[in-house]
């Protein structure tokens, strides 16, 4: 049974749409006073107030006597993930009470389908979910039925399958379907990596400076999963707005390998909503590109030691497509010296616990030491 709404309820389910101020973004003392009265739409969704914790058994591992989590893998909504930050702001700018469908693109196992089939769910939306059908070197029947597609047959979205080569022009054929059908769908882009959406790790900057702050610690480095990019964008403009010197690490899961155009991209176009100048360095913007581990959603051996240094030493779990890779990036910086042992260093999880799910068939799954 489908209990998917059949059209747009009156009265959204979700938290009506919330009119930030600047201040209410980030303290009003980090900004210009002409942009104290700019509204910031923002959909509460469950995605801020997350937890940032010392890892010191991994800390013990790598030699680090600074390091901390911050965990995003803890929003909300079905699952959590960074995305739902991005979502609510992206939500908060776009959505209008004519649109009954969102609709997006991701992988078989995307997260960010998943977090937006729930975003939809808890507005009283439909939503549709085009997947490009791509199994990296996965043989058996998890990757095609657990996972993130499990949750994604509980959430009720359409699911449309498309391949590399319509994964462009898919949407828009989507689109006009739905529009045909007599139905005003809302397009979210991959990742929501918009500038609205990326005004959603703006505001986890400031977060994590305070809370970083009340355990009398000053933030060096940050160190993410770097995808679509609006999660390093909005960090790296974040620290700007701040006033503060923080190099982000962006590190790859995929192509492009290097993922900086992208985020200089994102970068101005927040200068452009924000109507100011971020004036970020290229310090700031710094891609890590030599833990792909194959490539997309390929479980290799430096991800699955990350994986497992994490979950035996802290009892958290990283997942192979982003949080394994990135932790596995933070590893190599230290192994490189780019990241001092005392430096107040940042991972950010992102979420993707629920893709692991999928490699339960996966061979590399043994018993092993973590470090």
């Amino acid at each position: 049974m489908n209990f998917a709404p059949t059209k747009r309820l009156s009265g959204r389910r979700a938290p009506a749409t919330q009119i930030w101020s600047m201040n209410e973004l980030l303290p009003s003392s980090w900004w210009p006073t002409d942009l104290y009265g700019k509204g910031i739409r923002r959909l509460p969704l469950g995605g801020i107030g997350t937890p940032l914790d010392r890892l010191v058994g991994v800390g013990d591992c790598l030699g680090l006597s600074n390091l901390l989590i911050k965990r995003d893998d803890l929003t909300q909504l079905a699952g959590g993930g960074n995305k739902v930050r991005k979502l609510e702001f992206f939500l908060g700018e776009h959505l209008e009470p004519h649109h009954d469908t969102l609709v997006t693109v991701g992988a078989t196992q995307s997260n960010h389908a998943r977090q937006t089939a729930a975003a939809a769910a808890r507005c009283g939306l439909r939503s549709v979910l085009i997947l490009e059908d791509r199994r990296p070197g996965i043989h058996g029947p998890s990757y095609d039925r657990s996972g993130n597609l499990l949750l994604n047959r509980l959430l009720g979205p359409e699911i449309v399958w498309t391949d590399v080569t319509g994964r462009a022009t898919t949407p828009e054929k989507v689109l006009t379907r739905l529009r045909d059908e007599g139905r005003n769908p809302l397009f979210v882009p991959a990742g929501a990596s918009t500038p609205s959406g990326s005004l959603g790790y703006v505001h986890c900057a400031a977060e994590m400076w305070t809370q970083a702050s009340a355990l009398g610690m000053a933030i060096e480095n940050v160190v993410t999963a770097s995808g679509s990019a609006g999660t390093q964008a909005g960090l790296v403009a974040g620290f700007r707005l701040l006033g503060k010197h923080v190099k982000v690490w962006g590190v790859s899961h995929g192509e492009p390998a290097d993922k900086r155009e992208k985020v200089r991209n994102l970068l101005k176009g927040l200068e452009s909503f924000l109507e100011m100048d971020l004036n970020a360095s290229e310090e700031e913007i710094l891609s890590v590109r030599d833990h792909l581990d194959g490539g997309y959603g390929i479980l290799g051996n430096s991800t699955l030691r990350a994986m497992r240094m994490m979950a035996q030493a802290e009892g958290i779990i990283l997942d192979p497509v982003y949080t394994g890779k990135s932790f596995a990036g933070l590893c190599g910086l230290i192994r490189k010296g780019a990241i001092s042992p005392n430096a107040v260093t940042v991972f950010l999880h992102t979420g993707g616990m629920p893709g692991l799910f999928a490699y339960a068939d996966h061979s590399s799954f043994k018993d092993g030491d973590c470090c």
